[in-house]
């Protein structure tokens, strides 16, 4: 028995799957504190219970496709529309060293990957989906990663197994971030802070009201990714002009996706949106001297991410992950060992062996497996024991949350093309 779902009631299952999560969070003390999305949430949630009416019954749910790839877009759009190339120079040498550093350890992760699939007999680019995909990437990448996987290269399962992944990324870069940076800490002989005081409040940090805060240059950065919930008074005007840029993305990727399909210049359709909304960002940030008002890119695409991710979750279908449980535990296990070995040999030392460079080996754990805000709830919980760390707070949000998107969408698109692999 099948029953397809059109765009409304799509859209309102993915808001109830939304409002679940929330409320499961708030209630789950484990999913606060290893920073599990609200859709994410209610996404396994929801993917459960229809696993179990596919069980009993052999029910299968069909979702709208077609707005399941819209907020897909505008996710990939809004993270090209806020990587201003100008944060490179404000983050100075230290942001490009972490940059090269975490590049050239998306590849290793990877070549990790793809290497152990083959050994344990899946299909090579099923290791991508083990690798940088899911776990640099998060869930927004796997959930647009795995139809690419599945339509074009005939890997079964790719987007349940990359959301399922993307999960225990976030959790493990929550358990392994702070025992890795205290160890390194430990070595420096460093104590911890005689009394650790509350944290600081919102209205201490920068002595303005909530609202007036986030412009704040010298912590802008922190309130971002700590205070994502906070109103940020975006008029009407600003939506439309926000939305005109968003239509401006979805029509480049829709025209040059069309331009290029079968040529060697063919990609899937979200890169080329993130590359469009890069473009925009920078022609008209630096040649027309436009305003940008990255509070409203913020929230369209965080908006968009989450809709995106409780109709990706909705489709999932658990139970073709069965044969692959096996494998894929001990490829996640290598990758966990090569994350803490990586902050702790390269990250720590490239980026200056002191008290800073293991604040951000405890930042690069939790987004080089899981997200930007596990990173900076690992930073959090070492800062508020030893003292704080400007540097980390500068350069591990950008590297997180803007560059290592683009890096990683080139270097996953050169591992699609290598012919051994496919």
């Amino acid at each position: 028995m099948e029953l397809t779902l059109n765009g409304y009631h799509t859209l309102i299952l993915a808001a109830l799957v939304m409002l679940a999560g929330h409320w499961l969070v708030f209630r789950v003390r484990f999913l606060a504190a290893f920073n599990i999305p609200e859709p994410v949430a209610g996404g396994l949630l929801a993917a459960a219970v229809i696993t179990a009416l596919h069980a009993s019954v052999g029910l299968k749910l069909r979702f709208s496709g077609e707005l399941q790839t819209t907020f897909m877009l505008m996710f990939f759009s809004s993270i090209g529309l806020s990587a201003d190339f100008t944060r490179l120079k404000e983050g100075g040498r230290p942001l490009v060293m972490l940059l090269l550093v975490v590049s050239v350890f998306i590849v290793v992760q990877n070549l990790i990957g793809v290497g152990l699939a083959m050994l344990l007999g899946l299909k090579p680019l099923l290791g991508l989906v083990v690798g940088s995909i899911t776990l640099t990437g998060g869930h927004g990448t796997a959930g647009a990663w795995g139809p690419v996987l599945e339509d074009k290269f005939g890997i079964v399962g790719a987007t349940t197994l990359g959301i399922a992944t993307a999960t225990f990324g976030l959790v493990f870069g929550g358990l392994v971030g702070g025992p890795v940076a205290r160890h390194l800490i430990r070595r420096q002989k460093r104590e911890p802070m005689a009394e650790a005081g509350p944290r600081t409040s919102i209205e201490t940090i920068s002595g303005k009201p909530r609202h007036e805060q986030v412009d704040s240059k010298g912590d802008v950065a922190r309130l971002t990714f700590e205070m994502f919930d906070e109103p940020r008074l975006i008029t009407a005007y600003v939506a439309i002009e926000t939305l005109a840029m968003f239509g401006a993305c979805l029509t480049a990727a829709d025209l040059l996706g069309g331009w290029t399909r079968g040529t060697a210049f063919e990609l899937p359709t979200f890169i080329w949106a993130l590359a469009s909304g890069v473009v925009i960002r920078n022609v008209l940030t630096h040649i027309f001297h436009f305003e940008m008002f990255d509070r409203a890119i913020d929230v369209f695409g965080n908006a968009s991410l989450s809709l995106f991710l409780a109709i990706a979750l909705l489709s999932l279908r658990l139970w073709e992950l069965a044969d692959l449980a096996g494998p894929v535990s001990i490829i996640l296990a290598v990758q966990v060992l090569l994350m803490m070995a990586w902050a702790a040999f390269v990250t720590y030392r490239f980026m200056g062996a002191d008290y800073d460079a293991a604040v951000v080996a405890a930042g690069h754990c939790g987004f080089g497996l899981g997200a930007t805000p596990t990173a900076i709830a690992n930073m959090q919980a070492i800062t508020d024991r030893f003292g704080p760390s400007h540097k980390a707070y500068l350069v591990v949000p950008l590297v997180g949350a803007f560059f290592v998107d683009l890096v990683n969408a080139t270097v996953l698109q050169i591992f699609t093309q290598i012919p051994f692999l496919r």
